[in-house]
């Protein structure tokens, strides 16, 4: 904790709770009021006394007592949030919040705050569903129930958690642990509770629960239930969008969207299983993964090129580094030897560079004769971003055709009149639908998400290879060169050669499963 003794606050959110305020207050175990640093009471801009009643009992109280009464009302989000500020501000190691109405038993204190203090949890949450059954016994209306336990199903399908309830307010957290997320960012209504589960889940910080009791007493409830849960399970569903790299990525602020292998590079990985002794050219942002793969197969040489500039990224294992910085936007070095590659891999690089046109021309000269060019593009033609642009949603991805690094759009339709311009004849290609894996690599204390059902993903897939223009979310092409009609459609910057045998066309063997 960085101290011998941790320093314990305990943030009381108080709106209109003058009946229950002295109570709440009163039951802090004496046992464990040694233990507290300071107790900051937030009022709010209630409309009733609880101001005025707190500060009465700040009179005679041996607590470390502070009461505040807020200038406007900042909602039960922003309330938690000039809480937790106030913890960061005065070095506080631990802050549990407490409810001014007493809908959750202070007695549990010492409980809430063990797990943080033995260095076993991040964050702890008070649940009432523990144990079956408590929750109604307690009180907790049937709606109310199905409706938490229908909710916290949904939510931990969509994150991979495993919490026995989402929706407790009972909570305390590591103060360094609120460093390390956004939670200014969140809600200032009562979206905030969920908002802050997802980024302690993105940051992997540890999340414990505690059995508490469920008391319902006289305190009014403030939330909509309806349009609590459509707003909540938006978010969910908006997290696991930025995780797959849809939508601005903002809920995942940890997530590294660094080059793997897709579905799209498999296929071309299984192409080339048969090809031992290949030479190839990966170009990309230093390296891909696929390029990566290659060279740990051991029978591959590969050469990458850091077309779009370097990345931390170190040089995987037998990949050859020789065209670490020489390359400029338009020039596959001018060290390489002519016709010196077996395949070269364009993954993901046309939309990235200006003139798309001028560097596929300049690679003509680095294939050998039988030599293949593989590029792939993200389909602006995906019914997706057709469904963004087309209902005013414009904002950039994280991947896919709307990826911010991106400068270029592609379709199907202007791949094959690039290539033709460029001097390539198109010998095969593939669609590829929704990534669906591409937030499946999480850590074992998030456990295993299954991102769709097989049936979706087969549905999607299918259609995908039937009707690509509109499904395919990532387009493949499998590219030779093609014969020049005249000799004066070469630049003399970009020659294209005069003689290329065009080899046998041949179509993509199935992604490895």
């Amino acid at each position: 904790m960085g101290h011998a003794k941790p320093r314990i606050g305990v943030l009381v959110v108080a709106y209109n709770a003058q009946s229950t305020l002295v109570s709440v207050l009163d039951r802090i175990p004496s046992t464990f009021r040694d233990q507290i640093t300071a107790v900051l009471v937030s009022d709010d801009h209630s409309t009733d006394q609880t101001f005025e009643v707190g500060v009465r009992y700040l009179s005679g109280s041996e607590l470390p007592l502070e009461i505040v009464a807020r200038s406007r009302n900042l909602g039960y989000g922003g309330n938690q949030k000039a809480g937790y500020h106030w913890a960061i501000e005065n070095g506080l190691d631990i802050v549990v919040m407490l409810h001014g109405d007493g809908q959750y038993a202070p007695e549990y204190l010492p409980a809430m705050v063990a797990p943080i203090v033995t260095g076993d949890a991040d964050a702890v949450f008070g649940s009432r569903m523990l144990h079956a059954g408590a929750a109604r016994k307690g009180g907790m209306p049937a709606y109310k129930f199905l409706g938490n336990k229908a909710l916290t199903k949904v939510q931990n399908v969509l994150t991979g958690a495993s919490l026995s309830e989402w929706h407790s307010g009972y909570r305390a957290y590591r103060v360094s642990a609120l460093r390390d997320i956004p939670f200014e960012r969140n809600d200032q209504g009562f979206r905030f509770d969920t908002q802050i589960i997802l980024q302690l889940l993105e940051a992997n910080k540890r999340i414990v629960e505690v059995p508490i009791p469920t008391f319902y007493g006289d305190e009014i409830c403030y939330v909509n239930g309806l349009h609590y849960a459509r707003e909540i399970i938006f978010d969910v569903v908006r997290y696991r969008a930025h995780r797959v790299g849809l939508g601005s990525g903002d809920l995942a602020f940890t997530s590294s969207f660094a080059p793997r292998v897709t579905e799209t590079e498999r296929a071309v990985a299984k192409r080339h299983q048969s090809r031992p002794d290949a030479v190839l050219l990966d170009l990309g942002d230093g390296y891909t993964e696929l390029g990566s793969f290659f060279g740990r197969r051991g029978d591959c040489v590969v050469t990458l090129a850091e077309l779009l500039g370097p990345t931390n990224a170190t040089t995987p294992s037998g990949v050859d580094p020789r065209l670490d910085d020489d390359i400029a936007e338009f020039e596959v070095v001018s060290s390489v030897e002519q016709a010196s590659f077996d395949a070269i891999l364009a993954i993901d690089v046309l939309a990235r560079v200006r003139d798309p046109e001028r560097l596929l021309r300049s690679l003509h000269r680095m294939l050998r004769p039988d030599g293949i060019l593989y590029v792939s593009v993200a389909n602006i033609g995906h019914w997706y971003p057709r469904f963004r642009l087309g209902a005013g949603l414009f904002d950039y991805d994280q991947r896919g055709s709307l990826d911010k690094r991106h400068m270029r759009l592609f379709s199907a339709r202007a791949v094959r009149r690039l290539t033709v311009r460029s001097g390539w004849t198109i010998t095969a290609s593939d669609g590829f639908g929704l990534p669906f894996d591409a937030a499946s690599d999480r850590s074992p204390r998030k456990g295993r998400i299954r991102t769709a059902p097989n049936w979706i993903r087969w549905f999607d897939s299918r259609l995908a290879k039937r009707w690509p223009s509109l499904f395919a979310y990532s387009l493949l092409y499998e590219l030779r060169p093609a014969a020049p009609r005249r000799a004066s459609r070469a630049s003399s910057s970009d020659p294209l050669p005069t003689e290329v045998d065009l080899g046998t066309p041949t179509r993509f063997i199935s992604p490895l499963p």
